[in-house]
């Protein structure tokens, strides 16, 4: 059962960054918003290591693993990015949910050898359950024109499922998140002084980007390390639809704004999708 817990708290850190951060992110190119907030990420899970074992050194892996880290974190957040910069915000948010359709599908297919229909049922219909919340009603087009924000949506998609579900594989003693932030900050710092633009965000940018990396990075990828040790990886995947709606009801409750019934029926369909993964899973 923990773990499914440890599951929802991310969730919880993910869907918080709207109600917590507003548009404050948007005055940020891509090099800004990685270091303002791999940074503080990275900062905040030594100290949280430093807290917990009383000292700093970070639990090395070894050389694959740590490539598997920075492929994950650094790969997956850079490329998220990029595809929102490149694509209507509607449709390519509704395309990176597609790591929880990976989730289930790899997650399933390892634990029995073969995709159950039910499993397959579910994660196509947390799909259409997150596209109906994200959706809100409104009519969604992919036209050729946004091609390429597409193709990086659904690949960042594939990359943190199948990171998520190779790190799920792998009996490691000790969380090598840490290091894995660690890697993704000193990166993300080389590209930004790489890429020769130095203009200090807005206050209120930094404030965002730091929400960003302490919760939503941070904190959560501590409670993702943990929730990856579920006996039912496809059940997690299922639930991991719940963000967008979870995203929508905290801004309704933070700021007061009327929660929509596409987001009551999305989450209908997530959890039916949810149960279909229990049950075949």
């Amino acid at each position: 059962m923990k773990p499914y817990l440890f599951a929802l708290g991310a969730f919880f850190c993910w869907g918080s960054l709207p109600a917590a951060t507003g548009s404050g992110l948007q005055g940020l190119r891509v090099p800004e918003l990685l270091t303002f907030s791999f940074v503080p990420a990275a900062c905040y899970l030594l100290f949280q290591h430093m807290l917990l074992h009383r000292n700093l050194r970070l639990y090395w892996p070894g050389w694959r693993v740590s490539l598997l880290g920075i492929y994950g974190l650094l790969g997956y957040h850079a490329l998220y990015y990029f595809a929102l910069d490149h694509a209507p915000l509607a449709e390519g948010a509704i395309l990176t949910t597609t790591w929880s359709f990976w989730i289930v599908v790899f997650g399933s297919f390892l634990r029995h050898r073969r995709l159950k229909l039910g499993v397959l049922g579910g994660a196509l219909l947390g799909i259409l359950g997150a596209g109906v919340v994200i959706g809100g009603g409104q009519e969604l087009q992919l036209t050729s024109e946004y091609s390429l924000g597409y193709g990086m949506a659904l690949g960042c998609g594939l990359l943190w499922g199948s990171f998520s579900v190779r790190l799920s594989r792998l009996e490691l003693p000790e969380d090598p998140m840490p290091l894995f932030t660690a890697q993704a900050a000193v990166l993300a710092v080389l590209a930004y002084g790489l890429s020769g633009d130095f203009q200090m965000p807005e206050p209120s940018s930094l404030a965002a980007a730091l929400y960003l990396g302490i919760v939503p990075l941070g904190l959560s990828f501590t409670f993702w390390h943990q929730a990856l040790k579920a006996p039912n990886l496809a059940l997690v995947g299922a639930l991991s639809y719940l963000t967008p709606p979870l995203a929508v009801l905290l801004v309704g409750l933070v700021h007061g704004v009327a929660i929509s019934p596409f987001v009551w029926s999305g989450m209908a369909l997530i959890l039916a999708a949810s149960y279909l993964c229990r049950r075949f899973g």
